[in-house]
């Protein structure tokens, strides 16, 4: 009975080890979206670095917020030296969106504290796009971990090496942050892909012109309720015609 004490521990600590399959599933899944995620990575450290910031604050950021356009708006906010509680309230307006994210996000097949608990941390639009679009029969929430540490590894890697080239990367350099728009782009059409229908996308479309016209400076707060205002009316009526027909 002791002598297969040590054979039984070599079986369970297999069966926790992370399938390779995984892993190598998760880093080609995660591929597409770095290619978009690097280069936004970098222009984020050369702003750092050209803000007058210590190339060192670029790891800072993109550790410790990685919120994406949040963290080229603060560095603005830090380098102007904004008070604590209107960071805080940009902060909240800015990344608001992440609270309907968690209605979809499938967060239940993630096991483990620390892996919840760094899954919500980096649930980045990339991440959340990806994972939502996925089917859940085939991808687990190892998976979705993994590729959220993939895309955090590629941005904490694009902004060091931002930060480190800056010095040669000229100031009047344009185009860098079209990665982002581009990026968006290509996941919105996997997305439509996936879903395989039009409504939802054109009801976002619609909210954000509308939002855009009505106060600019307020778009997305005023487009993401309205599109979550459109969506559980959709969800409603949808039931409602569910239950009738039934």
């Amino acid at each position: 009975m002791t002598e297969s004490a040590p054979h039984s521990t070599a079986v369970v600590a297999g069966a926790e080890a992370p399938p390779s399959s995984e892993v190598r599933g998760a880093l080609r899944a995660s591929l597409p979206v770095g290619v978009g995620l690097f280069p936004l990575g970098i222009a984020l450290g050369v702003l750092v670095v050209q803000q007058g910031l210590s190339p060192w604050w670029a790891l800072v950021f993109t550790s410790l917020i990685y919120a994406g356009s949040l963290e080229f708006v603060a560095v603005g906010l830090v380098t102007a030296m904004t008070p604590l509680p209107y960071i805080a309230l940009t902060a909240l307006l800015v990344n608001f969106r992440h609270v309907f994210y968690a209605l979809s996000f499938p967060l239940d097949t993630i096991k483990g504290r620390p892996a919840r608990l760094y899954s919500m941390f980096a649930l980045t639009d990339e991440a959340y796009a990806m994972a939502v679009t996925s089917d859940r029969k085939t991808v687990s929430g190892r998976m979705i971990v993994y590729t959220q540490l993939y895309l955090h590894a590629y941005w904490i890697g694009g902004a060091g090496l931002g930060a480190i080239a800056a010095q040669w990367i000229p100031d009047n350099i344009v185009g860098m942050d079209f990665a982002l728009t581009a990026l968006f782009v290509v996941l919105s059409i996997e997305a439509v892909r996936a879903q395989r229908g039009l409504a939802v996308p054109l009801m976002g479309v619609t909210c954000a012109v509308v939002a855009r016209l009505v106060d600019v400076d307020h778009m997305l707060p005023l487009a993401m309720g309205a599109f979550v205002s459109l969506l559980v009316l959709r969800y409603v009526l949808t039931r409602q015609k569910v239950a009738g027909d039934a």
